[in-house]
């Protein structure tokens, strides 16, 4: 994996694209887009664009962007097991839901808790609690995390015996690490602004690509 090279683009990236989320008290603040952060975040697995991510297209997304077979197994089925009832209330049991699609539209009902409260009950970018990470946590540079840092703000966002968000913070946080930590170890803040609204998959998946075309040459 040349997590260097996906830490180097992620700093071309923008973050026009993101759609700024509100507190509970901040709540009537007109909205960017209809599809919000988290959406987008998740739109990248949804491989056929049809608004239901199915294990085999979370595979494929995570070979898309450089992710090993196994992890990219492994990530598939224990994502959406974990995701499919919650993003589909009401739905009775089928061979539909032995399928355990995740509903895009619904991801923000599958949100766990020890989270770092980027995203909001509703799914959207709260740009305060972004900057919060690195205001609170990057004692070393300014602009990334240390695994240090990163293991020292899992900790603080632990929320009281929720053992599973806890499992679910850890998981996301080191995958995003070992995929897109620099040569120096840093996890830099544009690429974990990247990943937040899904433009860092795209571009390492369009990275990937051109690295295979290379090849070929």
């Amino acid at each position: 994996m040349k997590s260097k090279a996906y830490s180097d683009m992620a700093s071309s990236l923008t973050s026009n694209d993101f759609q700024e989320g509100v507190d509970d008290e901040d709540a009537g603040r007109s909205l960017v887009s209809d599809e919000n952060a988290l959406q987008k975040h998740v739109a990248f697995f949804d491989r056929n664009n049809d608004g239901i991510i199915y294990p085999w297209e979370t595979f494929q997304g995570f070979r898309a962007i450089g992710a090993g077979y196994l992890l990219s197994l492994a990530s598939a089925f224990l994502i959406n097991l974990g995701l499919s009832r919650k993003t589909r209330p009401g739905k009775a049991f089928s061979l539909e839901t032995l399928m355990l699609g995740v509903e895009v539209k619904n991801i923000h009902m599958a949100k766990h808790g020890s989270d770092s409260g980027v995203y909001d009950s509703k799914g959207r970018f709260v740009s305060w609690k972004f900057e919060e990470i690195f205001a609170k946590f990057a004692c070393t540079h300014s602009d990334a995390l240390t695994s240090d840092e990163l293991k020292a703000m899992l900790k603080a966002n632990r929320e009281p015996k929720d053992y599973r968000g806890w499992v679910a913070s850890w998981t996301e946080w080191i995958t995003l690490y070992n995929l897109c930590k620099d040569k120096e170890g840093l996890l830099k803040k544009e690429t974990i602004r990247g990943v937040y609204d899904g433009s860092l998959f795209q571009q390492m998946e369009r990275e990937k690509l051109a690295a295979a075309g290379k090849k070929k040459e």
